[in-house]
């Protein structure tokens, strides 16, 4: 969304340490194509959003592919096992599977590195017997002039036979969904050195199996080559292993979901957080229940590994080529490392996935189509929503309320201003929404504090709790009104903090006290300019103010919070340190959700300043206070979006019916910023864009 501030770019997270601005002549013309051109930034962003969209697809064949090739295996035991059977019995688990993500995987997660491990050392054990027992000779294709001769031996048909080779690598890119719970480098380690000698040595077994029994169903290799011994042990691991490494990419999935939402190109859907101790494990039921009813419905309708592989096959060498595309991007623009370091990148990996998506590309006709079918589903769904936010939020941008209008009317804005904190949430994050006028206009009321709202979403995975807020005020002291961009990292989770509005009226009395401290004017022209905003860290590293924070007595069931404007000279002392840490023990007690219990919080404001701090100061603090006692009302904008009669067929279409069908069948704003809705005033607007 184009709300970034320069501020955001003063994030620690923002730029990776000893990070060094490198500015040459290509750089700078390159990065004015794609900024320039509107054409060029809609093309990146169509190949970002199929990329995404491949990845929502692999949530959909990863399961089906995975439980119909483990349950494939008792057609080799069984004869009698029809095609029929194996799939009511893989629909039995896929539902199981699915039903299993609302309860969470943290209380069996601890099963599945011993499912995988076990599972690795099956594949290769097997297949080392199988080379010792069949064919020692294989080790020989170890050698690439066999990867030559096998080329020039086949021609066109060796080209479409990568298609199938492709599936001997699918699946372990389940390891790299992970990224969220593991670090890059245990994972690396993981894969050299367990994943991939497992997986060459058990397809040597396998060949070293067929070069000695060429009569046998190729179809189930696998498990003919498994000693009759280890049948039913590796056939039950096997269905583990599927199980886990499906709800692998399920979670990943999930995630990405999540994550385009913050960025605004994906409906608003509930997410769940099913762990407390691992914020990448989430759950979302829409989505939950919408990758279960396609992947049965692929399940069903396909009824064969072979179509389910040629469209699994299909998806990840799509996901390959897109994310290698897009990592020459980055290593240009975000590494920096240089045109001729991107170009080597692109030709080692470029070429090769290149390679594999030509001969996926054959398959179409045999399955292929479907992750295409539904990545581009995926990608109108996507980019209508983005389409639909982005002309909204220009119209608020065209249609800000002017500040000097606002000045113009006085400490009182020609309204009443009655007892209470009005929070106004809109997505603007500098100016006034024109929710506000368009609410004054028809009920001329207001809070005797405003506080205009933005909670965004910056191009970072996460934001330092003490970098989030940003506070300014706007107008004059006496106009009681002040701004707070509340900033999160597109993988961060929003309400995992304490109550948001007490610690929003902490940090508004820091803004206050740190205002006061810089000596900046109360009034006049220059404090009348909005613009100046200070990053205000959380309540607990707010020493410099002096702010106590006492505990009543037990029979009081409240938690009384004094705001004391002690002198602001002298260091923090014991007694201090001691009821903070009080204060950070009891505050995320209230953090639950607003329809259970919430520790009941009351402000008062201290007499222990004296005459060491500002009247002006200690008058605002006063003010703030005895509103926050008056109640907390969260106002936002109910929009109705509609295309001007003068637009074009197309976006009558994407807006009038596409993106409002979106909206009517998603998440309300007000949901997904877990906004009380005892205490919520909706204004309704139509947007004519």
């Amino acid at each position: 969304m184009p709300n970034q501030q320069a501020a955001d770019e003063e994030l620690s997270t923002y730029h990776k340490p000893g990070y060094a601005a490198q500015d040459t002549a290509i750089l700078r013309a390159l990065r004015r194509f794609l900024e320039n051109h509107s054409k060029s930034r809609t093309c990146l962003l169509l190949t970002v959003l199929f990329g995404a969209s491949l990845v929502i697809g692999d949530g959909v064949l990863t399961p089906a592919m995975s439980v119909m090739s483990s349950f494939s295996g008792l057609q080799v035991h069984s004869h009698t096992l029809t095609n029929g059977e194996v799939v009511i019995l893989s629909c039995i688990v896929l539902v199981c599977l699915f039903m299993l993500q609302h309860w969470g995987t943290h209380r069996v997660a601890f099963l599945f590195a011993p499912v995988i491990v076990t599972w690795l050392l099956l594949l290769g054990g097997t297949g080392v017997y199988n080379i010792i027992v069949w064919n020692p000779r294989v080790f020989y294709a170890l050698s690439p002039t066999y990867l030559i001769r096998f080329f020039m031996r086949t021609g066109r048909e060796g080209w479409i036979a990568l298609g199938g080779v492709l599936l001997s690598m699918t699946g372990t890119e389940a390891m790299f969904a992970d990224l969220g719970h593991f670090t890059a480098t245990s994972i690396r380690v993981a894969f050299v050195s367990l994943i991939y000698p497992c997986l060459v040595l058990q397809y040597m077994g396998q060949a070293a199996f067929l070069s000695k029994t060429p009569e046998c169903d190729i179809h189930f290799i696998f498990f003919k080559s498994i000693p009759v011994q280890l049948f039913w042990p590796v056939l039950v691991v096997a269905t583990l292993a599927s199980i886990v490494g499906s709800q692998a990419v399920i979670t990943a999935t999930f995630s990405i979901v999540r994550q385009c939402m913050a960025l605004g190109c994906f409906p608003r859907v509930k997410i769940v957080h099913t762990s407390s101790l691992i914020p990448g494990q989430i759950y979302s039921p829409e989505i939950n229940w919408l990758l279960m009813l396609v992947c049965l419905s692929v399940t069903v309708g396909f009824r064969d590994t072979v179509l389910i592989g040629n469209a699994y096959g299909m998806a990840c060498s799509g996901v390959m080529v897109v994310t290698t595309l897009l990592m020459t991007l980055v290593i240009i623009f975000v590494w920096q490392l240089g045109f001729i370091m991107a170009a080597l990148f692109l030709l080692a990996f470029g070429v090769v996935e290149a390679a594999y998506l030509s001969a996926a590309l054959m398959k179409v006709p045999q399955g292929g189509w479907l992750p295409l079918a539904l990545s581009l589903l995926f990608v109108a769904i996507m980019y209508t929503w983005h389409y639909g936010t982005r002309l909204k939020h220009s119209f608020d941008v065209q249609n800000k309320v002017s500040l000097r209008w606002i000045h113009a009317l006085g400490p009182s804005l020609g309204i009443v201003r009655v007892p209470g904190i009005g929070l106004i949430y809109s997505e603007l994050a500098s100016g006034v929404p024109a929710v506000f006028s368009h609410f004054v206009t028809n009920l001329p009321a207001f809070h005797q504090v405003l506080v205009f709202v933005c909670v965004k979403s910056v191009p970072v995975p996460h934001v330092c709790p003490e970098e989030r807020h940003l506070v300014g005020r706007i107008g004059p002291r006496d106009f009681h009104m002040f701004r707070c961009v509340v900033r999160y990292g597109y993988k961060d989770v929003l309400g995992e903090e304490s109550d948001f509005e007490n610690d929003l009226v902490l940090r508004i009395a820091e803004f206050v006290h740190m205002e006061a401290a810089d000596n900046r004017p109360s009034d006049g022209a220059a404090s009348a300019v909005e613009g100046r905003m200070a990053v205000v860290r959380r309540p607990s590293a707010l020493a410099r103010t002096g702010r106590l924070l006492v505990q009543e007595p037990a029979d009081e069931e409240s938690l009384v919070v004094r705001a004391a404007t002690a002198a602001t000279d002298g260091d923090k002392s014991d007694t201090l340190e001691s009821l903070q840490a009080i204060y950070e023990a009891e505050s995320p007690a209230a953090a639950a959700a607003y329809g259970s219990r919430r520790q009941r919080v009351r402000f008062e404001l201290s007499d222990l300043a004296g005459e060491h701090v500002d009247p002006e100061v200690k008058a605002e603090l006063a003010a703030i206070v005895e509103a926050k006692h008056a109640g907390v009302a969260y106002i936002m904008g109910h929009s109705y979006i509609k295309a001007r009669k003068s637009s074009n067929v197309f976006k009558k279409f994407a807006i009038d019916i596409a993106y409002n069908f979106l909206r009517k069948n998603s998440r309300g704003p007000a949901v997904a910023l877990n906004i009380p809705h005892i205490s919520l005033i909706e204004v309704g607007m139509i947007y004519y864009v």
